[in-house]
């Protein structure tokens, strides 16, 4: 094969029209690699926050953007086993997704089933691994107990209300409207807040009789702090892992002591390669018996060709979609 791929880089911080798209060396196998044939790859907010400036790659990792892909083996390096050229399968990436040809580590690999699209697995990884490591492995939800989940109509909010769900617990989101609601329930939610127009913090202690909920995954951060530890139940735990509310405020230590309240940060990416490999086999683990048994809604809200990454950012930006957004190369 010729080894010069298309890719696209962020030139610059700023809107989408800083995505530019370069001719790169297609990448080599390292050991324990191996090289994938990019068919898809899924669009995050991480890599908006990139975009913005404001969430660099970590050290190491390739300038080129992209946290998911799904795609076919290309290349093995020396000592991978268990895959062979052609298997299809996505994979979890610190960088480099937006290009034809990525290169990863082996253990951050998923398979893809056969009657799962390439489309459809590309919108899988990031999202699924950030929620199992958010919600269980950080957050030790279980049957019976209760969560909150900010933004439940989004990517990540709409795999963690399945997940919650398949293990028995309770789920409440909020969301900016009854169509994205309506959404959440169609998921499994057990009730939805419409933050713009419900007083939140009131809607959850009526659906809890009072006592709060056990868990709160959070996206939002700073705006929230205050309603986040009021609406925790004693023992709480608050696992935030965004901060589109920003990024500072003020904690009223005496309620985080009385209540005995967990408040943990987390992000995915940078983690060393052990911890996203013992990530990634969990994931593994729960989601893809679901996606075999299609106990698990992939939802793929708009795909776009790699040549309008541009307007899919735009897309991405204007904040009408539920579920994932994805580009086909």
């Amino acid at each position: 094969m010729n080894n010069v791929m298309k890719a696209y880089i962020y030139n610059g911080a700023g809107g989408p029209e800083v995505i530019s798209e370069e001719q790169r060396e297609i990448p080599a196998a390292a050991d324990g690699e191996v090289l994938i044939k990019v068919a898809a790859f899924g669009l995050n907010r991480a890599d908006v926050q990139q975009r913005k400036g404001v969430y660099p790659p970590p050290p190491g990792a390739s300038d080129i953007p992209g946290l998911e892909v799904a795609g076919t083996i290309q290349a093995l390096g020396r000592g991978v086993s268990g895959w062979k050229v052609g298997d299809r399968v996505a994979a979890l990436l610190a960088g480099g997704g937006y290009a034809q040809y990525v290169n990863v580590a082996s253990e951050l690999l998923f398979p893809v089933p056969e009657d799962l699209s390439l489309v459809q697995a590309a919108a899988l990884p990031e999202v699924s691994s950030t929620v199992v490591s958010n919600l269980f492995i950080e957050g030790q939800l279980a049957a019976g107990h209760s969560v909150l989940i900010h933004g439940g109509a989004g990517g990540i909010g709409s795999m963690a209300i399945q997940l919650a769900k398949a293990v028995g617990a309770k789920v409440i989101v909020t969301a900016s409207s009854q169509e994205k609601l309506d959404y959440c329930l169609s998921l499994g939610a057990d009730a939805g807040i419409n933050y713009k127009e419900q007083d939140v913090l009131a809607q959850i202690k009526e659906l809890t009789d009072g006592r709060g909920v056990d868990l709160i995954l959070d996206v939002v951060g700073a705006k929230y702090l205050e309603l986040n530890v009021k609406a925790l139940a004693v023992d709480g735990r608050m696992v935030v892992i965004g901060l589109q509310g920003g990024a500072k405020a003020e904690l009223n230590m005496g309620l985080l002591l009385a209540k005995r309240i967990r408040i943990i940060g987390t992000t995915l990416r940078a983690r060393p390669l052990a911890q996203k490999a013992q990530i990634v086999a969990e994931t593994n683990e729960r989601i893809w018996p679901m996606v075999k048994d299609r106990k698990l809604a992939v939802n793929v809200h708009k795909t776009f060709e790699f040549a309008q990454l541009q307007q899919a950012h735009e897309y991405f930006d204007s904040g009408v979609h539920t579920g994932k957004i994805i580009v086909e190369v």
